[in-house]
């Protein structure tokens, strides 16, 4: 009899997973396959692909590039795309350089000053894109380019402030004790299983078509071991030759998990975040429905420019500098990358901040393999390229089989 369950566990599951490629619901699959057949590549060529080391490594480098991805993702699901996202994160990271190194000012001013002046810069953008009706690529374009000028302005003829501040450059370099660690990784899991039984309840009491229980275990099961699975390779000491152990979860690690978290509960679990959807999906349905698509759409870019300048800090604190080129390079580029490789649909109405972290690792995996193996970065930017045109191709094939079958 426990085996007959079993197989229908199993069955039901593969199931489920067919139909969904069949009606073009893939989810994060082509991702999460990805990224296993870039982590067996990189791992047959270097065996150091995988250790502790490399692997904290590479959560701590993706930190700040995740965190803006997760602002883009916000601005994607309204249907729109801000282009200024790395200017602005060089930018606030700049303001808060200065206020700390050159005026004196503690991490508690500082700091937050940064993140205000992305918020103002959001609202402006946002404001102006929503009521003079001047479209998103071109308002965000040109703040690319002013937000860029104002970045040299801000910084002065030294081009480079250090960061001296603990306060500060701790932000992204902290490590936690492992305990701490361990009861986050916990914590989180048995929050995440809390939600999903609690919402297949709700769906249950409301008569409505809820997750079946093995659906749940299996889901719950993943994160579980994927959380834990990650909280133990960055609890191993990962500089086992010196008597100071290097050990613990970086706290830029939490930091962007914490966002992910947050905004993935504010799209999914409130009126605002259904907003931002129907926004998405439909602006004149969404307006007849009597949502203020103005107020939706100018709220989302202080959102996103906010998070940009929260990315800038985490890197300005990594980096332990700011410089005229911070914010610059392929950050933009990559940002939105991550977003539409991790799911996100160029279209509108569909992703998840999840989609964030998942591109920010494929991106960040390919870089850090790459460089691993000593490639050049004209190999690097080729691959990312390549992988980025695959994401979309499959976005725009799987809108397509979601619109024939529902006809």
């Amino acid at each position: 009899m426990a085996t007959q369950e079993v197989d229908q566990v199993r069955v039901g599951f593969v199931g489920r997973i067919a139909r969904s490629l069949r009606q073009g619901d893939i989810g994060s699959l082509p991702v999460l396959l990805g990224l296993v057949l870039i982590a067996i590549v990189f791992q047959i060529a270097n065996p150091n692909f995988l250790t502790p080391l490399n692997l904290t490594n590479l959560m701590v480098q993706i930190s700040a590039l995740g965190t803006i991805a997760v602002g883009v993702v916000l601005v994607l699901l309204i249907g729109e795309i801000d282009l200024s996202v790395g200017a602005v994160s060089g930018l606030c990271a700049a303001i808060m350089a200065v206020l700390s190194a050159k005026n004196g000012l503690p991490a508690s001013v500082a700091v937050p000053a940064g993140l205000v002046a992305g918020s103002l810069i959001g609202l402006l953008q946002g404001s102006w894109f929503a009521k003079l009706r001047v479209p998103s690529f071109v308002v965000t374009l040109a703040g690319y380019l002013g937000w860029q000028g104002v970045l040299l302005y801000v910084l002065g003829d030294t081009g480079t402030v250090n960061l001296t501040d603990p306060a500060i450059t701790g932000i992204a370099n902290t490590r936690l004790p492992l305990w701490l660690g361990w009861a986050l990784g916990i914590v989180f899991v048995v929050g995440y299983a809390v939600v999903r039984w609690n919402e297949r309840r709700r769906r249950g009491l409301a008569g409505v078509k809820r997750e079946s229980l093995s659906s749940l275990v299996v889901n719950v099961g993943v994160v579980a071991i994927g959380t834990l699975v990650a909280v133990a390779v960055m609890s191993v000491n990962r500089n086992p030759n010196s008597t100071i152990p290097i050990q613990g979860v970086p706290s830029a690690v939490v930091i962007l998990l914490g966002f992910v978290v947050l905004f993935n509960y504010i799209t999914e679990r409130t009126a605002f975040g259904r907003h931002v959807f129907a926004v998405g999906g439909n602006v004149e349905a969404a307006r007849r429905a009597g949502i203020n698509v103005d107020r939706v759409r100018i709220t989302v870019f202080v959102l996103t420019s906010t998070l940009a300048a929260a990315g800038g800090i985490l890197a300005g604190s990594r980096l332990l500098a700011v410089n005229q080129s911070s914010g610059g390079g392929d950050l933009l580029l990559n940002s939105i990358a991550a977003a539409v490789i991790g799911g996100t649909s160029l279209f509108g109405g569909r992703g998840s901040t999840w989609a964030a972290l998942l591109g920010a690792l494929v991106i960040g995996a390919i870089a850090n393999g790459m460089d691993l193996l000593g490639l050049a970065s004209s190999i690097k930017f080729i691959v990312t390229g390549v992988v980025l045109l695959l994401a979309i191709t499959i976005d725009a094939v799987s809108r397509s089989r979601r619109e024939v079958s529902g006809r």
